[in-house]
């Protein structure tokens, strides 16, 4: 009787088959071997302390960069990596760097005063002592405005050492940032099945501000305004407010790369900006003293990509690739930002050699530049190995992804790639044994817009970038882009898990039978700015009017 019912059993199953999803191969066995030789054996802080303490900061087109750059080439070479080496692309502008910045108040009082440089603007000519003078433009100016405020001051800067604009208000912070995202947060973040998660960061990297006004100048227009002003009008230093708390400031650049159009320019913090501010407004003459000595290197207009490979077997012509931006900003190292993203994704290569894997397809790692000023060095690299799904180059087809790593020291804890659903399932699958570490799965996207971080390079060209979500930890609310982003701000235990969540979903990526999933020509997403297709017109389907 038994065997009859199964016999029948069989036989329905046969005519109405059970849906049942393929499951994606996963080799418990080298999970283990990998999380062992990574857990047990990191050389991640070894690396983080070359690229911080020896080379950072790593301007992009600086001599630091460069050399920051050819470290880490000769270091995957001893570690056994294949070709690996330094890809030049044209950054167009000559490098930068700060050797000096001594900044002092003298009366009323005397104390030493915290700033950065910001970067492209020229050095004093030497040591300059002069009095303060605070420039406060009317808010949100038309050109008209602003011209005639400047004009009835111009008398009054030259030769004086100039803050620009009102003092920030920090407000006291009474609720401190998240640290780490919650578990259950994530996983409705991350559920294929909730079409309203919300799969945004879980923090903010800016705020927007007021829509703009007919006639009224922007923020960019203004300071352009300004920086020529000064120039004109012989002003010795200008200064601006850091506007952070606890000291911390973010130094960007002139942006016009150009020193010549701009006067010497310091960012103080603040405590110090408004310590100044409050003394001027009070009537006291306040007297400042600057030494600030920068350097033009115009080798640096040719700037790099270090990559370097672990040649893959029977499907060598495809690549999976991972990596981070080698580049920094000049306030401080350049640590989770993102020295620590190139150590982890160097370390998930050295994991995934040192183990003796065979992987069948080529894993190679990318170390860009140029990613802090507009993601140039793997816009580049993107447009000269790859091309676009509108215009491909023979490799695009052979290309299977690529891993970014680039939101500070936090643990991996979940990925998003961009193409179907059916790309999300291959990667949830297959990190899917690190629940243990808090990953909490993967989310499809379909944007090709650029913006965020290298992964988004690939994205725009139609390729499958996967990006990493990482818990914050301070990186939002202290480090990203500070004075602050320095080697001791890094958690090694949540590295050593981002990279060994990386090296094995790298490596099943590379031995899997197809390339993951990718949208097809008919499905692909147009990127932004793209005309939508216009569909033929014929007798039968005669175009409608109005908008479609």
């Amino acid at each position: 009787m038994r065997r009859t019912f199964l016999v029948i059993l069989l036989g329905l199953s046969l005519l109405n088959p059970l849906p049942m999803a393929a499951q994606e191969p996963v080799d418990a066995s080298v999970n283990e071997r990998i999380e062992r030789e990574g857990m047990n054996n990191s050389r991640i802080m070894q690396t983080l302390h070359y690229l911080t303490d020896m080379y950072g900061p790593r301007l992009t087109g600086s001599p630091y960069h460069k050399a920051a750059a050819e470290w880490a080439a000769k270091e995957m070479t001893k570690w056994g990596l294949a070709n690996a080496r330094l890809e030049p692309w044209d950054f167009g502008h000559p490098g930068w760097l700060n050797e000096r910045l001594t900044a002092h108040i003298i009366s009323p009082v005397k104390d030493h005063l915290t700033g950065e440089v910001l970067a492209w603007t020229p050095s004093t000519p030497g040591v300059v002592t002069a009095q303060a003078f605070h420039l406060i433009p009317p808010d949100r100016p038309t050109a008209e405005q602003l011209t005639a405020y400047l004009d009835s001051v111009k008398e009054r800067v030259r030769g004086k050492i100039v803050l620009v604009g009102k003092h920030q208000f920090v407000p006291v912070t009474i609720t401190p940032s998240t640290r780490r995202v919650e578990d259950a947060q994530l996983r409705q973040r991350f559920d294929p099945n909730n079409q309203n998660a919300d799969q945004r960061p879980p923090f903010a990297r800016g705020q927007q501000g007021p829509p703009p006004q007919p006639g009224v100048l922007n923020p960019r227009q203004i300071a352009e305004q300004i920086d020529a002003f000064l120039v004109a009008n012989g002003a010795a230093v200008r200064i601006d407010d850091g506007g952070r708390e606890h000291g911390q400031i973010r130094a960007f650049h002139n942006r016009t790369f150009d020193p010549s159009k701009v006067a010497p320019t310091v960012i103080l913090r603040n405590e110090d900006f408004g310590r100044i501010s409050r003394l001027l407004a009070n009537g006291s003459p306040v007297e400042l003293e600057f030494n600030v000595v920068n350097r033009i290197y115009p080798e640096g207009r040719t700037s790099y990509n270090v990559v370097a490979e672990i040649p893959g077997t029977d499907k060598g012509d495809e690549v999976i690739m991972l990596g981070g931006h080698l580049d920094s900003w000049h306030a401080a190292t350049g640590a989770t930002d993102n020295a620590i993203g190139c150590a982890v994704m160097m370390e998930a290569a050295r994991i995934i050699h040192s183990l003796g894997l065979k992987p069948r397809r080529t894993i190679r790692v990318a170390l860009w530049g140029g990613e802090e000023q507009g993601l140039l060095g793997s816009l580049a690299y993107v447009k000269e190995h790859f091309g676009t799904a509108e215009n491909p180059k023979p490799a695009y087809e052979k290309f299977g992804g690529y891993f970014n790593i680039d939101t500070g020291t936090g643990r991996v804890r979940g990925l998003t790639v961009f193409g179907p659903p059916e790309a999300a399932s291959v990667i949830r699958e297959i990190i899917a044994p690190f629940e243990k570490f808090g990953v909490m799965g993967a989310a499809a996207s379909r944007s090709r817009g650029l913006g965020g971080s290298d992964h988004t390079s690939f994205n725009q060209a139609g390729l499958p970038g996967i990006g990493a979500m990482q818990d914050p930890i301070e990186y939002g609310s202290a480090t990203w882009h500070t004075n602050l982003d320095t080697y001791e701000r890094i958690i090694e235990d949540d590295a050593r898990k981002s990279a060994v969540v990386i090296a094995s979903a790298v490596y099943h990526l590379a031995m899997r039978d197809q390339l993951l999933p990718r949208f097809a020509g008919d499905q692909m997403p147009q990127p932004p700015g793209a005309r939508p297709a216009t569909p033929p017109v014929t007798p039968a389907a005669p175009a409608r009017q109005g908008n479609r």
